[in-house]
């Protein structure tokens, strides 16, 4: 295949080559389920979903796995300051990043492998990097277990550091540990900890840490060695530079291909909830369909930065349309991709200017239109090259807008039933949530807010 990446290992653009012929292997760190996925979270996921549908457009069949981190810190910090169990924040969290997932379109991937599924795995992985030297239990009595990245001599090449101009990781009280750099591979359970968030290992009661768990679930389902590593540019330093180095050492190949997309940023800074800039998903998908967050998102090469204002995501949601009024106007099933389309696919997921290509295409559309001439052969080509970068249209009158719908109707009533409940006007409140009820729909107040499901 013709297919060229740039991997940032090695800081240069190389021809894809599975190392399975006519089948690709890929693993993406999917996120963290601490708190609502907004904006910046997906990125990763819409730019890794493209590279899919390119690779079984290309001919090959992929292997996807994507997993979830389940267990974390920042999970455990969460849920004790919402006062629940943090398991019960994990799966609320996880179920409404599937939901956001499922409107932006991002296909479900081969596996999707839970942290807290795999601590067997990881044990095993941390045995042998003890084993052969390169990890060791503090000597602290905290139960803690280190990588030891003076051990590894190859360690800092993913990101070209050397290790004494590394910052000390973190993740752990340095107290146990050999060298400042050395991080967790496992933590032991500390007071105050909830019970549940612990496993038994050799060393004692304790958790995984963050960096060995995707390392043990990409061999689990994609063997000791695969094709690509994804995930966003944040995560290369230390999240992948430790993966590779516990990998590797451990006797594992690893990625053959390492790519990262860029942020999305608010005014100059990475979008995120310790800003405070950050933008809900569904409070943005208020104002556009998923599939024009997708399109606005697919617009932009994955390596580059997208600064984001609605005022672009309008333009963007505008200019999708605007594709759309064509293809209602021009019939044609998806038919040959545009030599140009496959060209700027084939360089690095060139989507700007595959994008391009699309409303090239749209334009003649158009104007074959308005010249009374057949416009099936360009309706054709746009809905294939709309298939590949997953912007296929909605079905109008679908089930899918009707919840839509649905929802904007049971909203507006439930705003009019929280103003009536601020006003200590309950008759007018109990008479709204009645008429919801008698509706067929059940409304449940959560912590959160109201929450309405469709009574069987």
């Amino acid at each position: 295949m013709a297919l060229r990446l740039y991997d940032t290992a090695t800081r240069a653009v190389r021809d894809f080559a599975p190392r399975v012929e006519g089948r690709a292997s890929v693993y993406v760190c999917g996120l963290t389920v601490q708190s609502e996925p907004h904006v910046g979270h997906v990125r990763s996921a819409v730019s890794f979903d493209v590279l899919r549908r390119w690779l079984l457009a290309s001919g090959l069949e992929v292997d996807f796995v994507r997993n979830v981190t389940d267990i974390d810190d920042k999970i455990l910090a969460k849920a004790a300051e919402q006062d629940r169990p943090w398991y019960n924040l994990a799966y609320d969290v996880k179920r409404a990043l599937d939901e956001v997932y499922a409107a932006l379109r991002v296909l479900p991937p081969t596996y999707e492998p839970l942290a807290t599924g795999h601590v067997p795995e990881m044990l095993e992985l941390i045995g042998e990097l003890v084993e052969r030297g390169h990890a060791y239990a503090a000597a602290d009595g905290s139960g803690d277990v280190y990588f030891d990245v003076r051990s590894w001599p190859s360690y800092g090449e993913l990101t070209r550091q050397a290790v004494d101009d590394m910052e000390a990781a973190p993740d752990a009280d340095p107290r146990g540990k050999r060298d400042p750099r050395d991080f967790a591979l496992w933590k032991g359970h500390k007071q105050g900890e909830p019970l549940t968030a612990s496993w038994p290992s050799p060393w004692g009661r304790g958790r995984p840490g963050w960096h060995i768990e995707c390392s043990a679930m990409a061999g689990k389902y994609l063997g000791p060695a695969f094709d690509i590593h994804g995930g966003g540019v944040d995560l290369r330093f230390p999240h992948h530079e430790n993966e590779q180095a516990q990998s590797r050492a451990a006797g594992r190949d690893f990625a053959a291909y390492w790519m990262h997309n860029a942020w999305i940023t608010t005014a100059g800074e990475k979008m995120s909830k310790s800003l405070g800039n950050s933008l809900l998903v569904p409070a943005v998908l208020e104002r556009v369909r998923g599939v024009e967050l997708r399109y606005y998102m697919v617009a932009s090469h994955y390596r580059s930065t997208v600064e984001f204002s609605f005022e672009a995501l309008e333009e963007a949601a505008a200019a999708y349309r605007r594709i759309e009024g064509f293809l209602e106007r021009a019939a044609g099933e998806p038919g040959a991709l545009p030599p140009a389309f496959v060209a700027a696919m084939d360089d690095d997921l060139g989507t700007p200017a595959a994008v391009a290509v699309l409303h090239d295409v749209v334009r003649a559309g158009n104007r074959a239109l308005a010249a009374g001439e057949p416009a099936e052969p360009a309706a054709g080509q746009v809905r294939a090259m709309l298939d590949v970068l997953g912007l296929a249209p909605p079905a109008r009158g679908g089930s899918g807008d009707l919840r839509s719908v649905v929802d904007a109707l049971v909203q507006g009533l439930l705003e009019q039933r929280a103003q009536a409940r601020a006003a200590k006007d309950f008759a007018t409140a109990d008479a709204i949530r009645d008429r919801i009820k008698a509706a067929g729909v059940e409304v449940e107040d959560t912590p959160h807010g109201p929450v309405w499901s469709v009574t069987d």
